[in-house]
């Protein structure tokens, strides 16, 4: 049971992973159209403007899937997740109040700190010696 919902957060990491590659694929290709002439031309075709980037990512799939070495370091990883205590949202909320009052607090004194030595600069400077 653990390994089929291993696999499948796998396969699904894999599959969002190959989704992004072609959308990072068709981005790169716009912006390498907009800029070379040459690419722009090449570019007006939809085996360029899609085909290219879907078969860039069916290839990170397939890549990432039937590659044994990866498949082993993947169920590592995602057996390690699933062993992680994540903080309950009380504690989450505790431990947000913690820091913006710890921010308002290391504001206060960095601005009264630099008030004080503005103003211990402007007596100094107004010093006539």
């Amino acid at each position: 049971m653990e390994e089929n919902r291993n696999q499948k957060i796998i396969t699904l990491s894999f599959v969002a992973l190959a989704f992004l590659t072609a959308i990072v694929m068709r981005v790169l290709l716009e912006s390498a159209a907009a800029t070379w002439g040459v690419v722009a031309k090449y570019y007006a075709h939809d085996w360029m403007k899609h085909g290219l980037p879907a078969l860039l990512g069916i290839a990170v799939f397939i890549g990432l899937q039937f590659n044994t070495k990866v498949q082993v370091w993947a169920d590592e990883v995602v057996t390690e997740l699933l062993k992680v205590v994540w903080p309950t949202k009380r504690d989450t909320m505790a431990m947000t109040v913690v820091v913006c009052v710890m921010l308002i607090i290391s504001s206060f004194i960095l601005g009264l700190f630099d008030f004080l030595s503005r103003n211990l600069v402007k007596i100094i400077l107004n010093l006539n010696i």
